[in-house]
């Protein structure tokens, strides 16, 4: 593996490889007036201070690809607030340089290039030419429109200094704009596609927009806007025009900066003890950028067992106590009523409702599956990657249908997926050592691989659910057993033996009682039930891998199960949170 593949794609410096970017990207206009600059210089400034203030967790990124105009402005500024800026090139270097007017704008081009953490070109292919435009037009507005798409699918935030107006040039502000709202530009969606994201509301549509004149005639922004104004800007229907962060935006980035704050506070544990899918590729020749995914992949995956371990640790002492709780409400109605019964049965409870509230305040349980569930969708992008699996449509990438359907709010993981498949998504890489890695670690047999996994799992469930129905018959042959002791002894039993009888019966039903109160807080049922269908889709997918005649064939199926996949993780994230302990169920249960 090479020197530059050895860093992580994201990596400002050691001590801060562990904080979750937050990505800026630029998007405005070249002809900036030259009065309007230090204004909007000024106003970029207050902006990127106040997010780094804001959200001190994160590591902010500037994605700038530093062409005349805002671009280089925004970068500018970044590199000295001493933020990290990463420079992707619409195309090889010396063309685009043929693009700037001045000497100056190429010396600066070059100066901010020595301060970037990284300058990558996107792909110089092109499509065949639409109708609508002509070949000339085509092959030079293309490479801006390309771009465009890029930035916006990988950034949070798309900063456009724009006269607000709208335009049919291709790869310009507006249609960049555009695109970031509603997944369509002219030229690079076809008229045809659909898109779950041209009718959902969610993260991927913020723009903070500052407005800007032109150095041209007709140079004044548009009627409804006042050159130097701001705003956020989303496709909210009520107000998509604000002063201040939407509400929704700003729960995703509070997600994500809480992810942030347990990767850099437990660096140390993750990097000692993390599971990374890179472990066996060192013969596979695998895409640039592909650690940045593994990166997080790990980063997730020790944090969701970390908080997994917290919410069954939570689970089984609430069970506990409410168990107990229960039996010192027998004790005290079928063997003695000594006040000492109820003392002990609120003090469980007491017990109970504090470990419930410290696990709430803590986040433990939601943490839990929402880093699970992370670390799975970033499990499927790392293969898909490492494959160089593409569904055909290279604008969707691994995060624009994962958690599409759910809440708003699941939007944060989206947003790690986009920054961490930035560099890997720039090119799709198809490599026969690639695909064979991924056959071997992602799929696997019944003993390695995500088949091996499954079958494992399916094993184990079964294991403890066939456990609570033991139980369930042992309470249930005890109570009859004592029934029948009672009608056939009845009479001749002294009140101590009875009221002993009588807690064991009761004892063993509520024993059994939790227990199955806990199979239904942790889905023990359903999780069988999963764990039998995605045994049943990697059992499959390995057999028509077999029987596949190409490569292309091949990765097609990798697509379809790793869609499969992420759409059993959604489901896996909605039951699981659906079924949190409250302090009513532990009060129900105990008594």
């Amino acid at each position: 593996m090479s020197q530059a593949r050895s860093q992580h794609t994201i990596a400002a410096s050691a001590t801060d490889e562990f904080a979750l970017p937050l990505v800026v990207a630029v998007t405005g206009h070249r002809d900036l007036l030259d009065s309007e600059i230090e204004a909007i210089r000024a106003r970029v400034r207050t902006f990127l201070e106040e997010l780094r203030n804001r959200y001190p967790a994160n590591r902010l990124v500037v994605l700038s690809p530093l062409a005349e105009g805002a671009d280089l402005l925004v970068a500018e500024v970044a590199v000295e607030l001493a933020i990290e800026l990463i420079v992707p090139l619409p195309k090889p270097r010396q063309i685009y340089l043929q693009g700037f007017r001045s000497e100056a704008a190429k010396q600066r081009f070059a100066s901010l290039c020595t301060s970037a953490s990284q300058v990558f070109e996107l792909p110089s292919s092109k499509p065949p030419v639409p109708e609508e435009f002509s070949a000339s037009d085509w092959e030079r507005d293309y490479p801006y429109a390309q771009l465009g798409a890029y930035l916006s699918a990988h950034c949070h935030i798309l900063i456009a200094i724009w006269d607000g107006k709208p335009s049919h040039h291709i790869g310009g502000t507006a249609q960049v704009v555009k695109f970031h709202h509603d997944d369509v530009m002219p030229g690079i969606t076809s008229k045809t596609a659909t898109s779950q994201q041209m009718l959902v509301d969610d993260e991927s549509d913020l723009v903070f927009h500052i407005v800007c004149s032109r150095d041209r005639e007709d140079s004044e922004p548009h009627a409804d806007f006042t050159a130097l104004d701001w705003f956020w800007y989303t496709k909210d229907e009520e107000c998509p025009r604000s002063k201040e962060l939407p509400a929704q935006h700003e729960l995703i980035f509070r997600r994500s900066a809480e992810f942030s704050e347990d990767a850099t506070r437990m660096a140390e544990e993750i990097d000692a003890g993390k599971y990374s899918l890179l472990e066996d590729s060192q013969h596979a020749d695998l895409p640039e950028g592909i650690e940045n995914v593994d990166h997080f992949f790990y980063i997730a995956d020790f944090l969701a067992i970390f908080y997994q371990r917290k919410t069954v640790r939570t689970l089984l002492i609430t069970h506990v106590l409410a168990f107990l709780m229960g039996l010192m409400f027998i004790f005290y109605s079928d063997l003695e009523s000594m006040r000492i019964f109820l003392l002990a049965f609120l003090g469980f409870f007491a017990a109970a409702l504090l470990t419930n509230v410290l696990a709430k305040r803590g986040g433990w349980q939601r943490k839990y599956l929402d880093y699970r569930t992370l670390a799975e969708g970033l499990r499927v992008q790392f293969y898909w990657a490492a494959a160089g699996a593409s569904a055909g449509n290279k604008w969707k990438f691994t995060h624009d249908s994962f958690l599409q359907s759910q809440d708003p709010e699941f939007g944060w993981i989206r947003n790690v997926m986009r920054v961490a498949g930035f560099r890997c998504d720039a090119e799709n890489k198809q490599s026969r050592s690639g695909l064979d890695f991924t056959l071997q670690q992602w799929v696997g047999n019944f003993s390695e691989g995500q088949l091996s996994y499954f079958q494992r799992k399916t094993r184990d469930r079964i294991k403890k659910s066939k456990l609570t129905r033991l139980l369930g018959i042992i309470s249930l042959v005890t109570s009859i057993v004592i029934v029948f002791v009672f009608l056939i002894f009845g009479p001749s039993l002294s009140d101590l033996v009875s009221n002993v009888l009588m807690v064991i019966m009761a004892g063993a039903l509520l024993g059994f009682a939790v227990r199955e109160a806990y199979a239904y807080a942790t889905a023990e049922k359903e999780l069988i039930k999963q764990y039998e269908y995605m045994l049943g889709i990697y059992s499959n997918a390995q057999r028509r891998l077999a029987e596949a005649g190409d490569d292309a064939e091949k990765r097609q199926i990798l697509l379809a199960l790793g869609q499969s996949a992420l759409n059993e993780h959604s489901d896996w994230l909605l039951m699981h949170r659906e079924r949190s302990l409250d302090e009513g169920e532990i009060w129900r249960m105990g008594s």
